[in-house]
């Protein structure tokens, strides 16, 4: 091994300078000089850019102590100001608008909100497309501000919670199905209609059914026969005139043969009978008063 040697001359001192050969100059020199100072040159120009992308996303993304453009970070979640557009799906716990403005969601195909499980199945979804709006879940309800249901619907009922529910169409309602309900009432100055153009309508209630006409007709018309029957109570007609005028009327047969002919009698009590006709009244014979 070769040591280096260093020499020191002082005033009024001679050293020999020891030979050539033994001397060893330190230090980088030549091409490997030049390669250093090539790298050290090419990471500072790495460092400048690397800086001034930074400060370009800084300034494009709009960062700031409070978070990023119109994206805050507040201490109840994140707020985002003006219009947003995502282009993959959004989860999120609560969405609501400023109190001062609304909510707007605005796609350009359909706009669907999932609820799911823990499993991450879905429970619930609300479709709103282009030609529909769908529902999907075991129950769907409308509330009021009072929380009281308005309407709600699963599979075995619907069931309409409002005072009052009004159909304006010019075609009404069409139910394939049986309808309860304690009151059927149309607008004012305007008709009622209870129609089945191809079966039977039955009207049925265990306390009776009250058909009423305040300032107008009531009309019951059928194909058929017109049948009003009653097991146990009677049949009422209370008016000031009861007119029956598309009664056949039978010609006068053979006297003392009533030739299956009667006649419609009335007791004071306003019930009707038949008795066999005669010549003159039979009623007071064939009495059933």
């Amino acid at each position: 091994m070769v040591r280096e040697q260093y020499t020191t001359t002082t005033q009024g001192t001679s050293l020999q300078r020891p030979d050539n050969e033994y001397v060893y100059k330190i230090g980088i020199y030549g091409w490997r000089k030049r390669c250093l100072y090539l790298l050290l040159l090419l990471l500072l120009i790495i460092l400048v850019v690397n800086f001034a992308l930074t400060i370009w996303v800084l300034r494009v993304m709009w960062f700031n102590p409070e978070g990023m453009g119109l994206l805050k970070v507040t201490k109840d979640g994140l707020r985002l100001e003006g219009e947003s557009e995502f282009l993959f799906p959004l989860y999120a716990k609560e969405i609501h608008s400023r109190t001062d403005s609304s909510l707007l969601l605005h796609s350009s195909q359909n706009i669907v909100v999932d609820a799911r499980d823990m499993n991450g199945n879905v429970t619930g979804r609300l479709t709103v497309g282009p030609k529909a709006v769908q529902a999907h879940g075991q129950q769907f309800e409308i509330l009021s501000n009072e929380g009281k249901m308005l309407f709600s619907a699963n599979e075995n009922e619907v069931v309409v919670g409002a005072d009052k529910l009004r159909v304006t169409g010019p075609e009404g309602a069409v139910f394939e199905h049986s309808v309860e309900t304690p009151h059927v009432k149309a607008d004012a100055f305007k008709q009622l209609r209870l129609e089945s153009p191809t079966r039977s309508l039955s009207m049925d209630a265990p306390k009776g059914v009250y058909i009423k006409a305040q300032a107008g007709n009531i009309e019951a018309t059928s194909q058929m026969d017109i049948v009003l029957h009653t097991s146990e109570g009677m049949l009422v007609l209370d008016s000031e005139t009861v007119r029956l005028p598309r009664l056949p009327r039978g010609s006068r047969g053979v006297p003392g043969n009533s030739q299956g002919l009667y006649e419609v009698c009335v007791c004071p009590d306003g019930k009707l009978y038949l008795s066999v006709a005669g010549e003159g009244s039979t009623c007071h014979e064939y009495s059933a008063c």
